[in-house]
């Protein structure tokens, strides 16, 4: 069932999970009601309208109905039945609005999240295999997972899910394990899913080597393909310069482009290359998605937009919408391969 919905949501860019799923147990939305009743043992009357309901609040911000914490354990056992009422799969209630998750009530979020870490840590066999635990040490230490609201465009999203990167050695570059590093794309993907409309972007840039990874990831996970650019930097004292290996994709007239960048600390490389795009792409909409933010404070964990060391600089180079992954302190993250 996970691998179906999951298949079904690669096809179709724009299909919540929470439909996926219904589809991957071969459902019409009033079959799912009379098994959802089945499930809660006839103690309910649930109709075809309020699953639709459901639907429509994951696909589309600002219609339907969120469901409840109780509907999507609910959910989750009647979708894991499979489409003869016959399976026992182990689905859980987050997977059904993976994508939607942030937009859920706190006190939903705050039920799915202690359901999450209450779950044991095993792996179901498949087809007779044994399940095989990830060894362990390999990868960072993932702290507070909060709330942060960030530029966007207008009548967007502003509320994005942020991760910090806490380091365990002071002073010392976090070197980032693969592990890591694709979760923060991963988080990247699902903000910019969740902008409150669908961004169908032209070119999507990645400035160096860390950042060409994260654009290639993104312009195939979340852009249909789109085109994917490539900005090298050079240092030259103390200024910046765009190396002739650089990328510039042709495109149409006043583009949507993203511009991918590992991290952003105090230099205004961002707004240099900003500039540059424009001057390349006239009255194009630029966008940005940075993996790491670093804080001005020690607390990782900030309250607004403005504790980021490089909020000014990504306000100052006018973007339609800013998207980070994760926050970090001094001196900063290693890419996997010191990628640069």
């Amino acid at each position: 069932m996970k691998r179906a919905a999951a298949a079904l949501m690669d096809l179709h860019r724009d299909l919540p999970s929470l439909q996926a799923f219904r589809y991957a147990a071969g459902l019409s939305q009033d079959q799912a009601a009379a098994r959802y009743n089945e499930v809660a043992g006839h103690q309910t009357s649930l109709g075809g309208t309020t699953i639709n309901a459901w639907e429509t609040w994951a696909r589309v911000r600002g219609t339907g109905s969120p469901p409840p914490f109780s509907s999507l354990l609910i959910l989750a056992t009647a979708y894991g039945r499979g489409p003869l009422s016959v399976s026992d799969e182990d689905i859980a209630p987050g997977d059904l609005v993976a994508e939607a998750y942030e937009r859920l009530p706190p006190e939903d979020q705050l039920s799915l999240r202690h359901l999450a870490a209450s779950r044991p840590p095993t792996q179901r066999a498949e087809h007779g295999a044994n399940p095989t635990p990830p060894p362990a040490g390999t990868g960072n230490t993932i702290g507070a997972d909060f709330s942060l609201s960030v530029p966007t465009v207008r009548d967007g999203n502003p509320s994005i899910r942020v991760f910090s990167l806490p380091n365990p050695e002071p002073g010392q570059l976090l070197d980032l394990t693969w592990a890591t590093f694709g979760l923060g794309i991963e988080r990247l993907a699902r903000q910019i899913k969740n902008l409150g409309r669908r961004l169908d972007v032209d070119i999507c840039f990645g400035i160096n080597e860390a950042g060409l990874v994260m654009a290639t990831f993104l312009a195939s996970a979340q852009f249909g393909g789109c085109a994917i650019g490539y900005l090298k930097c050079n240092k030259v004292r103390d200024d910046i310069a765009i190396d002739d290996a650089s990328f510039f994709p042709a495109a149409r007239v006043a583009p949507t482009i993203v511009i991918c960048d590992f991290e952003v600390k105090h230099a205004d490389v961002v707004g240099f290359i900003a500039r540059e795009v424009r001057d390349r792409y006239p009255d194009a909409e630029l966008y940005f998605a940075v993996f790491g933010a670093m804080t001005k404070g020690s607390d990782l964990r900030v309250e607004s937009f403005e504790d980021l060391t490089g909020a000014r600089i990504m306000l100052a180079a006018d973007f339609a919408a800013v998207f980070i992954a994760a926050t970090m302190g001094p001196p900063g993250i290693e890419p996997p391969l010191e990628l640069r």
